[in-house]
């Protein structure tokens, strides 16, 4: 199966030798979920820009349908979907100029689905941007985004400071658009449980690179926290060469040793290994794993 979108070892700066982005490669294939991952300043949204091509690469390609945003850029905008967190809408717009003006630029547009998510988030046609929520505003972004059917959808943190009540209604509509119309999304956010929800995939990046590349239910079902004195283990190296260990770092003279494996498994290797039955060893949820992965980098 050919990909929808590919990043063949992108790399991006802004200032000199100082780069964002250094050899990024991962791609996604039709009707895949796949969260973007990482912390403030790990390249998730300059990454997501030139997928759009609004940045281009210094380094590496990017193809959307196999054709370059940049040289491209009518015809693979027409087949995409976008919604930021700093998006701005126009703000002496009403909701029913700027739905008419995305009728005029997009051929196919599903009215169904528009009277639905009007309704769904109480949005008058005749209001204006102005005069809407932050949350109404960003269910008209989404609206718009949307029902164009767009074969790609792109969310870059675009529930990011609405209130749990319209995060939850704003993730609802994009997962019942993803059950209607099968597009393949690519989901930037730091809500881990809106990974865990909608995504089937997690990238997550560091060091201007792809850091870990796993499903959802393998992260869920394949990685542990083994917890181990400092005292028993002086150094973080001896762990690190275990097999399967991703991550050790100390936390208050416990080493938080991050594994690919189940718990039983690893907690048996390195209790034989170390001689002792004094080891820890947990399951994660993703927004652990993720804590675990970044924290004190």
């Amino acid at each position: 199966m050919s990909a929808i979108l590919e990043f063949d070892h992108v790399a991006r700066a802004y200032v000199q030798d100082v780069p964002v982005l250094k050899d990024v490669t991962f791609s996604l294939a039709g009707g895949e979920v796949v969260g973007l991952l990482g912390r403030n300043g790990s390249g998730k949204t300059t990454l997501i820009h030139i997928a759009m091509g609004l940045l281009f690469p210094q380094k590496g390609s990017v193809r959307a349908f196999g054709l370059s945003p940049t040289e491209n850029a009518v015809e693979v905008k027409k087949r995409i979907g976008f919604v930021a967190e700093d998006q701005v809408l126009p703000v002496s717009s009403s909701v029913a100029e700027l739905i008419a003006f995305h009728r005029y630029l997009f051929s196919r547009w599903d009215e169904a689905l528009e009277r639905q998510i009007l309704d769904r988030f109480k949005l008058a046609r005749n209001s204006k941007i102005s005069k809407l929520s932050k949350g109404q505003s960003r269910a008209v972004a989404l609206l718009l985004a949307i029902c164009h059917t767009p074969e790609l959808l792109i969310l870059d943190e675009p529930a990011a400071g609405l209130d749990p009540a319209a995060r939850r209604d704003f993730l609802e509509v994009a997962i019942q658009f993803l059950n209607r119309a099968g597009s393949t999304i690519l989901y930037s956010s730091h809500y881990m449980n809106d990974i865990e929800r909608m995504g089937s995939r997690v990238v997550m990046l560091e060091g201007g690179k792809v850091y870990l590349d796993a499903s959802v239910d393998r992260l869920r079902e394949d990685y542990c926290l083994a917890l181990v004195s400092m005292e028993m283990v002086p150094d973080a190296k001896r762990l690190e060469q275990f097999p399967g260990c991703v991550r050790a770092r100390g936390h208050y003279g416990v080493w938080h040793t991050v594994f690919a494996g189940n718990p039983e498994t690893v907690k048996a290797l390195l209790e034989q290994s170390l001689g002792s039955n004094n080891i820890r060893c947990e399951r994660l949820t993703l927004e652990e794993l993720f804590v675990e992965l970044m924290g004190d980098m």
